[in-house]
């Protein structure tokens, strides 16, 4: 849910942006620091909280919309700073043998991705857990992390020159399994909420499909074009698992609907395009199999087309005040809201443009996510449970885990004093202090 944008010039040109786990909240990375804003209005784009103690970021990451946030700068692009932005106060940081490329969050685990090696962090106090070495070269750190930490599954490339998947359980620390999921490298990763599935896209960017998880069986495949190549930025699920978007380079972003055709649905009335429709799906059965494929492939549900093309962009699909929307960050700076009707779908209407770059309005600790995000329907309320789960109920990694005899454990320092982040019902709970041995964190 991130993306890295070049430099644009100005006190405070954007160079990395990133949605939270949920969608509900939006972090930008900038030449002078940090921003997170609130998405729970379309009218106003209300700023969270603003940072400028470490400039040119590339990586910003919020858990959920807990205080918790994890930057990376140019400056230091092996360090990773986690920080309790509400206190003002660093939690920990770690250094990496490399630049660092992703990190992936949920409630259980932080994931650090490098070119050639991940390292897989409990949340809970920062611990190395597991060092993930010699993967296939990984240049654009791409991973994903299922945001259920019940189920926590990790994805990344399993071949620098194939589509191949590999996935593996974050919370037993064992190859879970591999998906050929492409003939070419792959470009995009995505879980959705619950972590039941797994949809992905290569380099090519025509053809996007969605597996089963943790099996790897094809559940759907979606066509998002034909005539060219393009480079897929975003790839994203709904809270509901009911709509799968992909944005790219070019001007148009595609929203998928996931559901399978049958042959239950009312006849239709005899249409010419009704009756070529069925002499195409006749004509599968005679086809060879990679012809028919491509017929029987589902195109998109509904579609957006931008005013902009060839910039970097990221996409999500939320519900704000109730119904709804598709939202797209893009590389100049600008978040876009649109209206997305999930009966009939067609194309999408924008309704409101926010500047990035500008002035925010602050709005402190009106925020608050207690509980793990459930899967909604978009016709249903959103609402928000006032009771906090107790920690004793979710499920955690033995503290002597540890890392393993014979990997690299990256080199740390703990800030000065005990941070917890559940001081404000928040979940996980920190507690740290400076000390220890590398790769073990000393309880205050």
């Amino acid at each position: 849910m991130e993306a890295a944008a070049e430099a644009l010039g100005g006190p405070a040109a954007l160079s990395c942006f990133s949605y939270n786990q949920d969608c509900t909240s939006l972090a930008i990375g900038t030449t002078t620091g940090y921003r997170l804003f609130s998405l729970s209005s379309v009218e106003q784009l209300d700023q969270v909280h603003e940072s400028n103690e470490i400039p040119d970021v590339y990586i910003v990451e919020r858990l959920f919309s807990s205080s918790l946030v994890v930057v990376v700068s140019h400056a230091k692009p092996q360090q990773m700073n986690v920080y309790h932005f509400k206190k003002g106060t660093e939690i920990c940081n770690y250094s990496y043998s490399s630049n660092i490329l992703s990190i992936r969050l949920n409630r259980q685990r932080l994931i650090v991705c490098l070119e050639e090696s991940i390292y897989i962090h409990n949340i809970k106090d920062m611990k190395l857990l597991k060092t993930i070495l010699d993967t296939p070269p990984n240049t654009t750190g791409l991973c994903a992390l299922s945001i259920n930490h019940a189920n926590s599954y990790l994805a990344y490339p399993g071949s620098a020159t194939s589509g191949e998947i590999a996935l593996y359980d974050g919370n037993t620390l064992k190859t879970a399994c591999t998906i050929a999921a492409h003939d070419g490298p792959l470009a995009a990763l995505t879980f959705n909420s619950t972590g039941s599935k797994l949809a992905s896209a290569s380099e090519k960017g025509t053809v996007i499909r969605v597996f089963s998880i943790p099996g790897g069986q094809k559940l759907y495949e979606f066509r998002r074009g034909m005539k060219r190549y393009v480079n897929i930025s975003s790839l994203v699920f709904s809270m509901d698992s009911q709509f799968l978007c992909a944005s790219s380079n070019t001007e148009t972003v595609h929203i998928f609907k996931l559901e399978h055709l049958t042959d239950s649905r009312p006849e239709e009335p005899p249409t010419w395009t009704g009756y070529m429709g069925k002499m195409f799906q006749a004509a599968t059965n005679y086809l060879p199999a990679q012809v028919s494929g491509m017929m029987n492939q589902d195109r998109a549900f509904a579609t957006v087309r931008l005013n902009i093309s060839g910039q970097r962009n990221i996409c999500a699909l939320s519900t704000i005040q109730k119904l709804p929307r598709l939202l797209v960050t893009t590389s100049d700076g600008h978040l876009y809201i649109y209206n997305l009707d999930p009966q009939d779908g067609g194309e999408c209407v924008l309704i409101q443009k926010h500047s990035l770059l500008g002035s925010g309005k602050m709005e402190e600790n009106k925020e608050n996510d207690l509980q793990p995000p459930l899967p909604q329907s978009y016709a249903a309320t959103v609402a928000r449970q006032s009771t906090v789960p107790s920690t004793s109920t979710m499920p955690g990694y033995s503290e002597d885990g540890g890392a393993l005899r014979g990997e690299v454990i990256p080199e740390h320092e703990f800030a000065t004093g005990p941070v917890c982040l559940d001081d404000e019902n928040e979940f996980p709970p920190i507690i740290l202090c400076r000390g220890g041995q590398p790769g073990k964190a000393k309880r205050s």
